[in-house]
């Protein structure tokens, strides 16, 4: 249970993190988000593993990282506090008056896919792999990870890379209820993809 409740902890710093910072109209939103993982990262990592994504749960688990038990409890954890989140962030700002953001489908699939690849990829490698064991960094990998994607390609899907932030973001009134299948969809599968490569190229 206690690693249950990390999970959720993170995730809602993450995620509400998102909202306001969004909310801020400040140019450092992305470096808030990507701080914020990080602390969570090092704050969490040693109980849950600090994954407060269902994308990197997928990863973890298909890595062989986290018993098959743990996985919907883990899902269930950082979906509700994506939720929680993203209601608190409406009771605090209500929704952005300029509305739900459009994207295209093809590119927003694209880049959500090849950032939580590349998320995923970096959680595996620094934070499961042999070679990295025992390290000091991997939190600072991880929310740099998200802070270039949000920087690159933010604007062509809303920059998510994960299904609780694509939850909560929703909730929100920041994107349309259509791109929660995208953040869905792309991610779990940017997830899965990342730790088939592991598996085929790293020797653990």
């Amino acid at each position: 249970m206690k690693r249950y409740i990390v999970e959720f902890i993170g995730t809602f710093f993450l995620v509400f993190t998102v909202g306001m910072a969004v909310h801020s109209g400040s140019p450092l939103a992305p470096l808030a988000i990507g701080a914020s993982l990080m602390v969570m990262i090092f704050a969490g990592g040693h109980i849950s593993g600090g994954h407060f994504n269902p994308a990197v749960t997928l990863a973890v688990w298909l890595r062989g990282k986290l018993p098959v038990k743990d996985v919907v409890p883990y899902w269930l954890a950082q979906l509700a506090a994506g939720l929680v989140a993203g209601l608190l962030v409406v009771k605090l700002h209500g929704h952005p008056v300029l509305g739900a953001a459009s994207h295209g489908l093809r590119s927003s699939l694209a880049v959500e896919f090849l950032f939580t690849f590349a998320l995923a990829w970096v959680v595996l490698q620094t934070a499961t792999a042999k070679g990295t064991l025992d390290n000091s960094f991997y939190g600072l990998a991880i929310g740099f990870t998200v802070l270039a994607g949000a920087v690159a390609v933010g604007g062509i899907s809303g920059g998510a890379f994960n299904p609780a932030v694509g939850l909560g973001v929703v909730i929100m009134g920041f994107e349309k209820i259509g791109q929660l299948w995208v953040y869905l969809g792309a991610d779990l599968a940017g997830g899965a993809a990342a730790a088939l490569a592991f598996k085929a190229l790293t020797e653990d």
